[in-house]
């Protein structure tokens, strides 16, 4: 795996597991703290981080303080003279130098140099991730090569971006891919071998996955990924298995089938009962019982609202082997390295993340002290109704006696995949709030959330408005009549963004179900970024109908539109 893993086990936390496994990183609450999982040793390395970094082994960490560049090896800790605030700051896999932005540059530190390997006048911006990055999966805009020798970046020109391999002595070369075709470029790893990026369509219908040659910029095409709605990759793919294949994340939608899965050179490693959610990295031969070269990734199996961790055999031989490491009901997530294993758990009876470092197989370390949930603490009941069986929760008011009526807060995703609906204390808190103050809070997880399958998503292309909307109305009359002092005549929805959006929606097209709306910053489709407007709606120029039909017009004067804090609700 990476040195690095951006995906971590929630708020308030942030992973990395050296690529040896002989170290992992915590940072919590701007505390950084290390562990060495061969001894079980933890100790604290710096306060007031704000970010870090370590190379291949672990024994440089590089870290950011109030935009100061900090660097710690077996000689101590420096600080590397540079220019101004730093952002993005790492250092190469073998430990010897470290790049980082400041201010639209890439520059690199060696001892006590620093110079500009990146940067021109005029607005052109260098290593940063684009505005639209963020909806491919993608969060940075540079990344080392394994010997540490060059680095690939994007350069940032208005709306145009494109990808330049540099090395460290100044030459260049452009990655060469059809950008005017295929205009976004989606994720990108240089992990093993040469780098692995994706590039898409401005329809988001057709994207390629391409190894670059580091020489001379040239692309070769490993896999397409096409779909009629849009494309949705795995993240943690495209990466290159142990035995040089290229593994790219992709759906089955045929034979009967609906499910993410893994393939390898189009061979399937992934059966279709998981919904594959993320490959973790390669595990060690000693890390969880299995080949040198396995997979760990994270997946749901038969229910959404749980995620738990796999161990998948990503050779041919023997044909496909997936292992479930995980029992605990929650939401399980994980980092890994060599013989080393991070695995983090969110439940309904914890407070917040158990982190739990594992080396070869035994557990070494606890990061986080359990914090059970006081037993007084009012749960969310889950469940799944309608003949689409939409994942569906409930939280009553603490101490609430049944046979009292209680208003109804219809609480709305952010955006149209978040799913509210998990087995996880945390992912309650808001509701939390809202229950407190007298409601009983109902949550919906519609057509158009992650977790079930891909048709379950992207059955809203084009007609977000008319389904969001049918879900949640039959949820809550069907909701009703199992929670009997859930009182239909007083229904208020709430939502920010596309929650806003969609509480506005229901109020005027639903009223005799949703009486009221507060619409926190709700979401004009015509005016979001392109990417992600059209990857549901198409473009604006060539479907003005959809994007009208979607529009909030004539809204009766329940809704409130609140643009910035949101409003009290009266219950």
């Amino acid at each position: 795996m990476e040195a690095q893993q951006p995906d971590g086990p929630g708020p308030g936390h942030r992973i990395a597991v050296s690529a040896d496994g002989l170290r992992v990183g915590h940072l919590h609450d701007h505390v950084l703290d290390v562990c060495e999982p061969a001894s079980g040793r933890v100790h604290t390395v710096a306060e007031a981080v704000d970010d870090f970094a370590f190379d291949r082994t672990g024994a440089v960490v590089v870290w950011t303080s109030g935009g100061r560049l900090y660097r710690r090896d077996a000689d101590g800790v420096t600080v590397p003279s540079t220019p101004g605030p730093v952002d993005t700051a790492r250092p190469d896999p073998t430990g010897r130098r470290i790049a980082y932005l400041h201010e639209g540059t890439l520059r690199v530190a060696v001892g006590s140099e620093d110079e500009l390997l990146a940067g021109e006048p005029d607005g052109v911006r260098w290593g940063e991730a684009d505005p639209h990055a963020c909806w491919f999966g993608r969060h940075t805009g540079w990344w080392w090569a394994p010997d540490g020798e060059s680095i690939l970046a994007t350069r940032r020109s208005g709306e145009q971006v494109s990808l330049h391999l540099l090395d460290l002595d100044g030459g260049w070369v452009d990655v060469h891919w059809d950008r005017e075709i295929y205009p976004y470029l989606g994720t990108v790893r240089w992990a093993d071998g040469g780098p692995l990026i994706t590039a898409l369509r401005r329809s988001q219908g057709h994207g390629l996955v391409l190894a670059v040659d580091r020489r001379t910029g040239e692309t070769q095409v490993h896999a397409e990924l096409a779909d009629p709605r849009w494309v949705n990759p795995i993240a943690g793919t495209p990466r290159h298995l142990a035995d040089g294949r290229v593994l790219v994340g992709g759906e089955i939608s045929h034979d009967g089938y609906d499910a993410r899965c893994l393939f390898a050179d189009g061979t399937l490693l992934t059966p279709p009962n998981l919904y594959v959610r993320r490959v973790v990295g390669r595990l060690g031969p000693g890390s969880a019982g299995g080949e040198l070269g396995d997979l760990l990734i994270e997946a749901s199996e038969g229910e959404p609202a749980e995620q738990h961790l796999f161990r998948v055999r990503s050779s041919t031989s023997g044909g496909m082997v997936v292992h479930r490491l995980t029992s605990v009901p929650g939401w399980h997530s994980a980092a890994c390295g060599g013989d080393t294993v991070v695995t983090g758990l969110r439940s309904l009876d914890d407070e917040d993340v158990q982190l739990t470092v594992w080396f070869a197989g035994n557990q070494v370390a606890e990061l986080t002290p359990r914090r059970p949930v006081p037993a007084t603490t009012n749960r969310p009941a889950l469940d799944r109704v309608t003949d689409r069986r939409l994942p569906t929760a409930v939280l009553y008011p603490p101490g609430h006696v049944f046979g009292r009526r209680l208003p109804v807060l219809l609480c709305l995703p952010d955006t149209p995949t978040q799913q509210q609906v998990r087995n996880d204390h945390g992912a309650f808190a808001a509701a939390r709030h809202w229950a407190e103050a007298g409601f009983a809070v109902v949550m919906v997880d519609g057509r158009g959330t992650v977790g079930v399958s891909p048709s379950f998503e992207k059955v809203t292309h084009r007609r977000v408005a008319d389904l969001a909307v049918a879900d949640h109305a039959e949820a809550l009359r069907i909701i009703a009549d199992k929670h009997s002092d859930l009182d239909l005549t007083r229904v208020t929805a709430y939502g920010r963004g596309f929650g806003g959006w969609l509480a506005a929606l229901l109020a005027a097209r639903r009223p005799e179900t949703v009486r009221a709306a507060v619409a926190v910053e709700p979401w004009d489709w015509a005016a979001l970024p392109a990417p992600l407007a059209e990857r549901y709606l198409g473009p604006q120029e060539l479907d003005s109908e959809i994007y009208a039909r979607h529009a909030l017009e004539d809204l009766p004067p329940t809704v409130i539109i609140q643009e910035t804090a949101p409003v009290e609700i009266p219950t």
